[in-house]
């Protein structure tokens, strides 16, 4: 087929990679990035620009666009392909409100009774102040819209609380997606990332995995867009998962249906492993990042017929293998992340790693006269698989030990949670 992935990141690699290796496509990726180009036709097209996007898989004649990231899904870009008759992988425009609002997606949960957080919405940063005041902390400020993971303040004190809604509200530091700020009670327990394929009605879930969202080992410093992640992991026990499909993941799926926005694609369910019980932190409407770069590796359907029976509506009828074995990814970031970094630190070591076995998934690289550059904040995910947890995170910094950049960083804990 003629494929077409939406990104530029390491989610988008790690799409790409498993559809190369099922032989025989013809791979485009728009913008994609220095690595990607090494498996596909890099396109230089704004993954935001739906216009450009459209008229380049019509011209191209796609037989399949993989939209990946959440703002073109946001955008509609689905929906713009499928009018022109391209079948796109992922959710309309408002079955990804899931995401793109975090005002709707609570609503979501409380009419059906989905475990969640106790919340409150607020449009106005005084109002949002107050109630802080009345509940007191720890206390979690979420931004209502897009914000690249980064939008989320779990915060110590109340005045920690406030400064979150200045920034979000005031400072506007996530843009429009700051209009509206929730205020929810503090979790907590471990978490874990639950990531299903469905096609509205079927749901298949893929190996649960969890994510390193903090900076610093120990899970310390500022909220990222993830350092890491690893799966299966060993917190989703066959009950636990039972136990979230019947009272989460069901549930949500039909919830979808039952507005008028079916969810097609790749839903995924960040959870917080509470004594309550299993509860939703948040949804996304997409594949998510850094969790996939370690979860399509245990893969084993072929990525595509999986994609096509979800956008045809037959998922139930197919059987979706993955490996038993574990795998972990660590990112390299640029020294900074997630502040003020610097582009432009040539890379060494890939190819090495490489050799040795590795996955490297590329974030932030662009192509240099030595190879490759930093482009990024978050620069490669470093992946091994193994038969075991254990393995693969030894073999996983093995790997990494090959791979240096001026002012590289990255956790030492991953897999470790």
């Amino acid at each position: 087929m003629k494929i077409l992935v939406i990104g530029g990141g390491g989610r988008e690699h790690a799409v790409v990679r498993q559809l190369y290796a099922e032989g025989g496509h013809e791979l485009y990726c728009a913008p994609g990035n220095g690595g990607i180009g090494a498996l596909a036709t890099c396109v230089d097209i704004a993954a935001t620009d739906v216009d450009a996007m459209v008229a380049f898989a019509q011209v191209k004649e796609m037989d399949l666009v993989v939209v990946t990231p959440d703002d073109p899904l946001a955008l509609g870009m689905v929906d713009r392909l499928n009018a022109v008759g391209i079948k796109a992988f992922g959710p309309t425009q408002a079955a990804a409100r899931i995401e793109s609002s975090k005002a709707f997606s609570k609503a979501l949960m409380k009419k059906y009774g989905i475990p969640t957080a106790q919340f409150r919405v607020f449009d106005e940063p005084q109002a949002a102040k107050d109630y802080i005041g009345e509940m007191g902390a720890p206390i979690v400020v979420k931004a209502d819209g897009l914000a690249l993971g980064k939008g989320v303040f779990v915060c110590g004190t109340e005045e920690e609380a406030e400064d979150a809604v200045d920034e979000i509200m005031v400072k506007r530091a996530f843009g429009a997606s700051g209009s509206r700020v929730l205020i929810e009670e503090c979790l907590f327990g471990p978490e874990a990332s639950l990531l299903c394929f469905t096609d509205g009605k079927a749901v298949v879930p893929m190996p649960a995995a969890q994510d390193h969202k903090r900076a610093y080992d120990g899970d310390r410093g500022p909220n990222t867009g993830g350092m890491g992640a690893f799966a299966p992991t060993p917190k989703m026990t066959p009950s636990l998962l039972d136990r979230v499909m019947q009272e989460i993941v069901y549930p949500t799926v039909q919830a979808m249906a039952a507005e008028g926005c079916p969810f097609k694609g790749v839903l995924y369910f960040g959870l917080m492993l509470t004594e309550r019980g299993p509860m939703v932190i948040e949804y996304n409407s997409r594949f998510g990042d850094p969790e996939t770069q370690a979860i399509l590796p245990l893969l084993k359907t072929p990525l595509s017929q999986v994609m096509l029976a979800v956008i045809e509506e037959r998922l139930g009828e197919m059987e979706v293998a993955f490996s038993q074995e574990s795998a972990v990814c660590v990112v390299l970031a640029s020294g900074g992340y997630p502040g003020p970094y610097e582009k432009g630190k040539t890379i060494h070591g890939i190819q090495e790693a490489l050799a040795e076995g590795a996955i490297v998934y590329h974030a932030g690289t662009a192509l240099c006269k030595d190879g490759y550059a930093t482009a990024g904040g978050r620069v490669l995910g470093v992946t091994a698989v193994e038969p075991s947890l254990e393995q693969a995170i030894h073999r996983a910094y093995e790997y990494v030990d090959l791979i240096s950049f001026a002012g590289m960083e990255y956790r030492k804990d991953i897999g470790r949670k």
